[in-house]
């Protein structure tokens, strides 16, 4: 579930506190698939450290006159970490609101295509993208005259939805386009957009195509739904490309829906080793099942992943995933912006790190995954 930030406190200034999971892509252990807590470590923890730094770095800034804000930019700074951020308290609630439900944005989704270029993965219908006519497979050249070929896709996102400060409904966003040899400049509106983060289409020959573009509140409880009703199918396509992650408690209760109990995932916070376990009472074990993945698959969308290949589960097919397996948890300042360090990592049930190295596919395939997965999917007995 969304934990709200725990609020400043003086004398311990950005203490950071594991106050449930708002980890927007999980948390990581080393251990294997019998993990449970366990003693706290006697060396300083990742969790430890960060608080050291921030209680320092904001000690120094605040005695210098600084706000809260700034003393969490040197936290920053200082740490190194490419995950940890501070957020204006408008940047914030647009993100609280996106893991509520909605967002500001042009209703584009994105993924790294062939060669590296980010493309167009899906345009929300009735949005400003879906009203212009752009189609799955545009390349996206530029945004606001910035190239975006070597950009990560979550920086990519970020200028699509405008997390900028003075960004907001109707505001402008120029896209330069391509789709073959066509190249063209293209303005859209920023818009209040409703997500609907899982989608589920059963398909001419009976499989059961699941998409979920995000992580959201209650996106777990339509996954079971939608695997409920796939039951008396041919099988189960997952598509998790271009989802970015989002709340770690939603993806475990997706997993609950395939998994027959048992480990999801594995973490440490403060060098405590912890678990997160699947619910009893599965949907399904028994319908063939494949998921997709690419480079836009990120956080709590890999930890879903994994737990799924190694479980053998499902068979993965695409593109190594992004490799975010990182936990970050929000202090809010006086000034009422906040502060996000990285104090974790997540692992696999079979022990696998994500951070950094990302979900390898049992099937690599670029251009044409799709197809691909389904021709797995019917040879493991689903399809017509």
């Amino acid at each position: 579930m969304f934990v709200p930030p725990r609020r400043f406190r003086r004398g311990v200034a950005l203490t950071l506190v594991f106050g449930g999971v708002l980890v927007t892509g999980g948390a990581v252990g080393s251990w294997g698939a019998e993990a449970r807590n366990s003693s706290r470590a006697p060396a300083r923890s990742v969790a430890d450290e960060a608080e050291h730094q921030a209680v320092e770095a904001a000690a120094e800034a605040m005695a210098a006159g600084k706000s809260g804000s700034a003393a969490a930019e040197e936290v920053v700074s200082r740490s190194g970490d490419r995950w940890s951020a501070v957020y204006s308290a408008r940047e914030y609630e647009g993100v609280r609101q996106s893991l509520d439900g909605w967002y500001v944005g042009v209703g584009i989704w994105v993924r790294r295509g062939p060669g590296g270029l980010i493309e167009v993965a899906r345009a929300q219908e009735g949005s400003p993208a879906g009203r212009s006519g752009i189609r799955i497979g545009d390349r996206i050249r530029t945004i606001d005259g910035v190239e975006t070929g070597g950009r990560p896709v979550t920086e990519v996102v970020s200028r699509l939805r405008g997390d900028q400060q003075d960004a907001e409904a109707g505001t402008p966003v120029e896209l330069g386009l391509q789709r073959g040899d066509h190249r063209w400049p293209q303005t859209l509106y920023r818009a209040r957009l409703a997500t609907r983060s899982v989608t589920a289409e059963r398909q001419p020959d009976g499989t059961t195509l699941i998409g979920i573009d995000s992580f959201t509140k209650g996106s777990g409880e339509e996954v079971r739904r939608a695997v409920r009703d796939a039951r008396d199918g041919a099988g189960i396509l997952l598509d998790l490309r271009g989802n970015s992650g989002g709340l770690v408690a939603e993806a475990v209760t997706a997993a609950s829906a395939l998994l027959d109990g048992g480990l999801v995932s594995t973490y440490d916070i403060r060098g405590e080793q912890r678990a997160l376990y699947a619910e009893q009472g599965v949907v399904d074990t028994e319908s063939p099942l494949v998921v997709l993945v690419d480079g836009g698959t990120m956080s709590a969308a890999e930890l879903l992943t994994g737990a799924l290949q190694d479980r053998g589960r499902a068979v993965v097919v695409g593109s190594r995933t992004f490799g975010k397996g990182s936990v970050q948890m929000p202090e809010e300042l006086p000034d009422g912006s906040v502060a996000e360090l990285t104090v974790g990592h997540y692992r696999t049930p079979a022990g696998r790190a994500v951070d950094g190295a990302g979900i390898t596919p049992d099937l690599v395939a670029g251009d044409g995954a799709e197809e691909r997965a389904r021709t797995v999917l019917t040879g493991l007995g689903g399809g017509s």
